[in-house]
Formats: C-alpha cells, structure tokens, sequence
C-alpha cells in the first residue's frame, strides 16, 4: 500500500485505511476522508454542525466518517437529558435530520450500521421505549440510501427522494 493513503497508527478509528483497495479507488473514486479533515471541514459551520435540526446531506457518505461526526456532535447537546422520553424525541430529530447518498451497498450499511451503534452507545442505560430501535433503524434506511449522487438515482434507477422525518 501506498503510505501517502494510510492514517497514522492509533488504537481508535483513526486506523482504518483511507482506502480499501486500489481496485475500489481505480473502477468507484472510494477513498475515505480522515478525521481530522472531517473536523476541521464541520468546524467550518460549527453553529450548524451543533443545531439539533439542522439538516445534512453528505453526497458520498462512504461507511459514514462526516455523518457520524456530525451525529456525535448533535447529540452531545443532549448529554444534560434526564427524561428518556425526552432525550428519545430529541435523538431521533439528531438523526433524523442527517441524510446520505452512496454508490456502493456496502458502504451504505456500514454507515448505517454506524449511526446506529453510535446511537445504541449514546443512548447508554437510558430505558427507551420498544418502538425506539425501530423507529431509528427505519429511519437510517430512509435517510442512507445507495444511489447515485450525480444523477440523483438509486441502484435501481429510481429518482432519489428523502422525506423530512
């Protein structure tokens, strides 16, 4: 591998690859974006990037490096929350609001696997209601879909459409 394309070794996230093989790069453009560009890029609209509601869309979401960033970011807002009630309606506007584009399938269930995680992590020990998994499982499969972000189709060919959950 070329050394120009691999994070510095850490123990956390920042190990993984910006690539997953030259192959991918050659025949889709894959490469991921390193954290620390993701943050200093989201730090540029920082206001934003800390609104609950404030909606994002991520054209080539990858396995998720700017979505989840911004996820941790939204919910950090909710870190003074007692109510779980409270803190369920407010996380899934957080997630809600975050939506992607990506080519390639399985980087589109990595990122929604992602959120999710990120998600079941925040939620801690909080008792959410039954509903609450579903309701952000289905809402992840709405708002990350695989696709084209160039001529707004998905897999399928169909026109891509997001809702406003």
């Amino acid at each position: 591998e070329d050394p120009r394309f691999l994070f510095m070794p850490t123990n956390n996230e920042n190990t993984k690859s910006q690539i997953k093989s030259r192959q991918r790069v050659a025949q889709h453009g894959e490469v991921f974006t390193n954290p620390r560009e993701v943050n200093a890029m989201l730090d540029l609209v920082r206001d934003e990037s800390f609104r609950l509601d404030s909606r994002f869309l991520e054209p080539a979401c990858g396995d998720g490096n700017f979505l989840i960033e911004i996820l941790r970011r939204k919910l950090s807002l909710l870190s003074s929350v007692k109510s779980s009630a409270e803190w369920e309606f407010k996380s899934l506007i957080a997630v809600g609001s975050c939506y992607g584009i990506e080519l390639l399938e399985d980087n589109a269930e990595a990122c929604r696997m992602r959120l999710f995680t990120e998600m079941r992590e925040q939620m801690g020990k909080k008792n959410c209601t039954p509903g609450y998994e579903e309701s952000l499982r289905y809402m992840l499969r709405k708002n990350i879909v695989c696709g084209d972000a160039l001529t707004y189709r998905t897999a399928d060919g169909k026109p891509i459409t997001f809702c406003e959950c």
